[in-house]
């Protein structure tokens, strides 16, 4: 059989399970309005509850500025790897922001090191530390570059349930191994609640391990200044090991680990996610020194809190939904974050509700296995700062129609 007959096969096969999936191009900011084209070539203006700009930074003029300046002062490019000639001025400053931000968080002079993406970051961590001499116990509802973190390492992989911390205990207890790391994301992308980060350091402490936490969708978000789950909760410890992305709340592109400065000088000798990479575009790391500035000052409170109030009214139009219409058999997953999974059940099912919206000009896409578990298709419904309560009420009626 030849490549091309052996993969038009597979591609049978996910068509047939309603799995296909379709890239679509915006002409527009990313923004909760955005003019979109999709798989039919048709150019529409569509309400968009799929973005990860939380905090609607991605379109803010403070940051298109900042754009402009860095890429006058920086020009394009960065060259080369950091290691090479690609790290300048302004990844450093950008490093040395964020470890003093998390300083209160992980004692004793943090360092931080920043990253073209957190699937790269993710990598470098997990390979990195994850030597033959450690197990690495990984939450079961890990984001995929996690997962493909620990498939790389040399570590034994240890799996637990979602926050099911007597089932960690258990395997922390009856490991051998020299170096103990608990990985786990803050914020869990597909379902939205929070970890029990300070019953996981718990843990830790008592077992002689290390925490590894993906803040990706916590930053910005959680926390009095945005400075995510650990601020959120108030933990501060040496064996936190905080990995950020800036590609979401953020409202640019990168990402960032910020823990004890043994091990950053670790990841810098050894992570080669790190180290074979041509290192991010100055003008960017130059922006988010403003996106820092925003997150943690007023704009970024009153993002917050606005966020805070559409989670409830949207939360109170989809519960109404169900009561009145138990029969659908929808779920509105227990989330107190701007990700609002409604669950629908079946790959079909959830696609012919997502295009139900797409007709009425919401953008609302259906999630499917394996990035969710068999038989909990869903909605993952993410809000803006940006939305207003129409936008809401928009979706909540357009729910209720093609629900009928």
């Amino acid at each position: 059989m030849s490549l091309l007959d052996h993969l038009e096969g597979k591609l049978r096969a996910i068509a047939a399970q309603d799995l296909t999936r379709f890239l679509r191009a915006a002409e527009s900011p990313t923004a909760p309005r955005q003019r979109v084209r999709g798989a039919d070539g048709l150019t529409r203006e569509l309400l968009m509850f799929c973005s990860n700009d939380y905090l609607g930074l991605a379109d803010h003029p403070r940051i298109a500025q900042a754009l402009i300046e860095g890429a006058e002062v920086y020009g394009g490019g960065s060259g080369a790897s950091h290691l090479i000639s690609g790290h300048s001025i302004a990844h450093e400053r950008l490093e040395d922001a964020l470890a003093a931000w998390f300083a209160p968080y992980i004692p004793h002079a943090p360092r931080a090191l920043s990253f073209c993406t957190g699937y790269m970051a993710n990598l470098a961590v997990l390979t990195a530390l994850g030597d033959a001499e450690a197990e690495i116990f990984s939450e079961a509802l890990n984001h995929a570059s996690l997962i493909d973190g620990t498939r790389l390492a040399k570590a034994k992989v240890s799996r637990y349930g979602h926050c099911d911390l007597a089932e960690l205990r258990a395997l922390l207890q009856a490991s051998t191994a020299r170096v103990k790391l608990i990985v786990t994301d803050a914020v869990f992308s597909m379902d939205g609640d929070i970890a029990p980060l300070p019953a996981l350091l718990a843990l830790a402490e008592e077992f002689d391990a290390w925490l590894i936490v993906d803040d990706a969708h916590g930053f910005g978000v959680l926390g009095k200044t945005g400075r995510g789950a650990l601020e959120h909760f108030d933990l501060s410890s040496e064996r936190l090991i905080l990995i950020g992305t800036l590609g979401k709340a953020a409202g640019l592109s990168g990402a960032f680990v910020a823990a004890h400065a043994t091990v950053i000088e670790y990841l810098l000798q050894a992570a080669r996610s790190y180290i074979f990479t041509t290192a991010s575009l100055p003008a960017v790391a130059h922006a988010l020194l403003t996106s820092l500035d925003l997150i943690e000052g007023d704009t970024g409170a009153q993002r917050r809190e606005r966020l805070r109030a559409l989670q409830q009214r949207l939360r109170r139009g989809i519960g109404a939904l169900l009561q009145r219409r138990p029969e659908l058999g929808w779920r509105l997953a227990d989330s107190e974050t701007p990700v609002q999974p409604l669950i629908v059940g079946g790959n079909a099912e959830v696609m012919r509700l997502a295009a139900a919206l797409e007709q009425e000009g919401l953008r609302v896409p259906g999630i499917r296995p394996p990035t969710v578990p068999k038989g909990e298709a869903r909605l993952r419904i993410t809000l803006c700062a940006t939305h207003s309560d129409a936008d809401i009420d928009h979706l909540l009626a357009a729910l209720e129609a093609a629900s009928a």
